[in-house]
């Protein structure tokens, strides 16, 4: 990787790394299907709740996916120094919000996976216009370069287990639009009271 490669991939790291929070307020605000709305172009996003290494505090990172035959993979882009990916190592037992559903569940490297560049290539496809940010095409590449550029990254599966509900999940901040709306109608009204 030349040096304005790491710089790239550094900027990035840092764009993410200051947007993430905004994209996990967004899905506490009820837009997961909006969010996921246009995977072409803004990828397929989820939210993983996992447990910090050292703090036991847990952590959300919204993060790019595929769902392969029933399963759901993701991987670290940055490589395996991702503070996520090494919460999971030390503690698999993590939470998945997903548009159709919040999931608690187990994750695992599964970069050993005989099908490690195929369901890679599913979850870069599934990222939208990161790929190509990063500089990666993963629908021209062959299977020998997409295995070169690929060579850092870690595949993670994570098995769902139970599907979770009630208060802490995606949309727990949904009731603020109600207020918001009323409060926004009786500005409007009282507005044009004064008007009259």
């Amino acid at each position: 990787m030349t040096e304005i490669d790491i710089q790239t991939e550094e900027n990035l790291r840092q764009v993410f790394k200051k947007f993430n929070p905004y994209m996990v307020w967004l899905w506490r605000l009820g837009f997961r299907r909006w969010i996921n709305s246009w995977p072409g172009v803004g990828g397929r996003i989820m939210v993983i709740t996992h447990t910090g290494r050292k703090s036991g505090l847990r952590r959300q990172t919204p993060l790019n996916y595929a769902i392969v035959d029933g399963e759901l993979y993701c991987t670290a882009g940055f490589g395996s120094q991702s503070d996520w990916y090494r919460n999971i190592l030390a503690h698999p037992q993590v939470e998945v919000w997903l548009p159709d559903g919040w999931w608690a569940g187990l994750a695992e490297d599964a970069s050993q996976d005989a099908r490690r560049l195929a369901l890679l290539r599913q979850v870069i496809i599934a990222s939208g216009v990161v790929a190509p940010l990063m500089g990666i095409n993963p629908h021209r590449l062959s299977d020998d370069e997409f295995a070169r550029v690929m060579d850092g990254y870690q595949l993670i599966h994570i098995r769902r287990t139970t599907r979770l509900s009630g208060s802490g999940g995606p949309g727990d901040l949904a009731w603020i639009w109600a207020p918001v709306l009323l409060a926004a109608l009786l500005l409007l009204f009282a507005r044009r009271r004064l008007r009259k």
